[in-house]
This record gives structure tokens, C-alpha cells and sequence, in this order.
């Protein structure tokens, strides 16, 4: 880690708490909220990979509506619900260290940035809202380059950017897939794993594995 130069972090699932929406509407949805969180975000993840693989290229917003849409359907959960867990996607919640963590990495001046499937416009007002705008150099979109992780040519975003060795970058992601994306790519690649999840077989393994995300701090 004495050769990091940029941290960069995922930002759904890593950063901040994609069930949060639903969790917000838990009084209405009833005991399956978390059932019904978990498919819209499964479903949303294996769009992103099914719309890569066919090269059938939607923005993440879409791939989020499109997905909750099935949820929805799947769970029977009324229409009249929609907007408002759209809209509740736009705010999800960030986990309760990242504000101070980041905050703390900001003081040892390495090059902070978010890199992520979402689109520049939710990306921003995600961050915007959670009062973490100051915090970051740059926010990635994959929209840069138009297909999802775990491309590569999503990981060379801040390469080419930054005229940095991948190796020189630490990359932070609650997501196995996207570990062993940015791993093999050839990231210094960091699992977050927040709920003590298997990590998958995908012929890597993490450089390092913390629980929560202020872990990181004892490492650099």
C-alpha cells in the first residue's frame, strides 16, 4: 500500500446503501421489503452485464427503472410506488463511516474519486445530497466509455487520467465482481465486505479485505 497514489471507490453497495430506498418505504412494502431490495438490485446488476455482453447500451437510470419494474411486478407491489422509490434512489443513504473516512483520507492528500456504473448526473446529486461533493477530485461515470463493469475499459478511466500504474491505485468495492474487475485488471483491489458474504471464484483474490470501510485507514 506505501505506493498508492489514488483510492478510488465504487459507489452502489460500497459507499452508500443501495436497500436504503426500499428500506424508506418499508411501512408500506411490509416484511418482504428486503426480499424485494435484494431482486431489484440483482436484477439491475445482471442487466448491466446482459446489456454489456449484447453491446444493447442503456444508462444506468433506465437499467434502474427497468429492474424496478420487474421488482414490482415480481413482489406485487402497487404502481403508485414507483416514483417514489425512484425518487428515494436519487438520496440513498451513505453507510455511517464513509463521511469521516473520507474526510480522513482527504488529510493525507491522496487522489480521491468515485468510479461507478451510475450516470454523471445521479452520481453528483447522489453525492450532493449527502454532503460529500467536497470530498472527492473526480466522479467516473461509465458513461465515458458506454459499457458497464466489469470492463476494462471502465478501470482505465482514471489511468488515463491520472498518467498513473494501475498497481498505484487502491480500489474499494463491497461488490466481489468488481473486485476481481479492477484485481485483474491489475488495481490494487480492496473488498469491503460489509455482511460476511463468500467471496466469488473468479481466479482472484483480494489484495486485502476490511469490514467496514474506516478499516482502510489502518492499512495506508
Amino acid at each position: 500500500m506505501k505506493n498508492i497514489k489514488a483510492i478510488i471507490f465504487d459507489a452502489y453497495g460500497t459507499l452508500f446503501d443501495v436497500n436504503s430506498a426500499a428500506k424508506m418505504c418499508k411501512n408500506k412494502i411490509g416484511n418482504k421489503w428486503e426480499s424485494f431490495a435484494n431482486y431489484w438490485r440483482t436484477t439491475q446488476l445482471e442487466y448491466t452485464w446482459l446489456r454489456s455482453l449484447m453491446g444493447n447500451h442503456k444508462n444506468f437510470w433506465q437499467i434502474t427503472e427497468d429492474s424496478l419494474d420487474k421488482a414490482m411486478k415480481a413482489f406485487q407491489i402497487e404502481s403508485k410506488m414507483r416514483n417514489e422509490l425512484l425518487e428515494l434512489y436519487k438520496i440513498l443513504s451513505p453507510y455511517p463511516e464513509v463521511k469521516e473516512t473520507l474526510e480522513k483520507l482527504r488529510e493525507k492528500k491522496y487522489k480521491l474519486a468515485l468510479l461507478s456504473n451510475g450516470t454523471p448526473n445521479l452520481l453528483n446529486e447522489l453525492v450532493k445530497n449527502n454532503n460529500l461533493q467536497n470530498l472527492f477530485d473526480d466522479i467516473f461515470s461509465i458513461e465515458e466509455v458506454g459499457i458497464f463493469k466489469p470492463s476494462s475499459k471502465v478501470y482505465d478511466i482514471p489511468i488515463k487520467k491520472y498518467k498513473i500504474q494501475k498497481e498505484e491505485v487502491a480500489f474499494l468495492s463491497a461488490n466481489t465482481w468488481d473486485v476481481s474487475g479492477g484485481g485483474n485488471y491489475g488495481y490494487t483491489s480492496i473488498w469491503v465486505n460489509r455482511n460476511n458474504n463468500i467471496f466469488d471464484k473468479l481466479d482472484f483474490i483480494p489484495n486485502k479485505e476490511i469490514k467496514k470501510l474506516n478499516e482502510l485507514l489502518e492499512l495506508i
